[in-house]
């Protein structure tokens, strides 16, 4: 059941049309201005990581310690200061760093 996305020529905005078949006969319509002038765009793909795309992106943890990896929470904390537009404060660096080296604090260490 794929999901099309089609351009409307009137009002050159995007719809997305739920198709329940392949094979249907497909008559798309803008949901925004209800022309039926449309033309179908390329969707984009995506493709899903695989275990190892994951294990080079994280590291690996030990069995049973899943994202209580001090590599783990290290990454995911800096890319959040990333993606916020942040520096990574001086105290969290050394923290990070720490626990990368395997010195975790007492609060993670009892996990």
């Amino acid at each position: 059941m794929p999901i099309y996305e089609y351009r409307c020529q009137k009002c050159e905005r995007v719809s997305s049309v739920f198709v329940r078949s392949v094979k249907a006969e497909l008559k798309p319509k803008c949901e925004h201005c209800g022309s039926t002038r449309m033309k179908r765009l390329m969707s984009r793909v995506q493709r899903t990581k695989s275990t190892q795309d994951v294990i080079d992106e994280y590291g690996t943890s030990a069995p049973g310690q899943g994202i209580e990896d001090p590599r783990q929470i290290g990454s995911w904390v800096e890319r959040r200061f990333e993606e916020y537009g942040m520096d990574v404060p001086a105290e969290t660096r050394e923290m990070i760093d720490r626990a990368r080296e395997g010195d975790l604090p007492d609060e993670l260490g009892s996990l």
